[in-house]
């Protein structure tokens, strides 16, 4: 079992910023990252990085959010600039193995562990 802790989050106007971090303990896992859900959506891939070092950022979010992860402390963190209220959801950290991209329609249901999530809003 992976745990997974979030923290950060919160509400900010759009073009701010916001940081969220998570910290994982337990058994290990070779990848991890962010999946969000919106109001009324399903939850989709935002970013994921392997135990190597590479991240993989959805489209969406490219060049906006950046993933950084601490082997040594067992945490990601994921800057959020230039937010957009489409940004607006339920931001769940997830570790899983390797496997499948995490950008493809139901992803979420191959993916072992989760967080409880925190909550991002944009306003405009």
């Amino acid at each position: 079992q992976v745990q997974l802790v979030e923290s950060g989050g919160g509400s900010v106007q759009a073009g701010g910023s916001l940081r969220l971090s998570c910290a994982a303990s337990g058994s290990t896992y070779s990848k991890i990252g962010w999946f969000r859900q919106p109001p009324g959506k399903q939850r989709e891939g935002v970013v994921y990085i392997f135990d190597s070092g590479s991240p993989f950022y959805d489209d969406s979010v490219k060049g906006r959010f950046t993933i950084s992860l601490d082997k040594a402390k067992n945490t990601i963190s994921l800057q959020m600039n230039s937010l957009k209220p489409e940004d607006t959801a339920v931001y769940y950290c997830a570790a899983g193995p390797w496997g499948t991209s995490w950008f493809q329609p139901n992803a979420a249901t191959l993916v072992p562990y989760w967080g409880r999530g925190t909550q991002v809003t944009v306003s405009s």
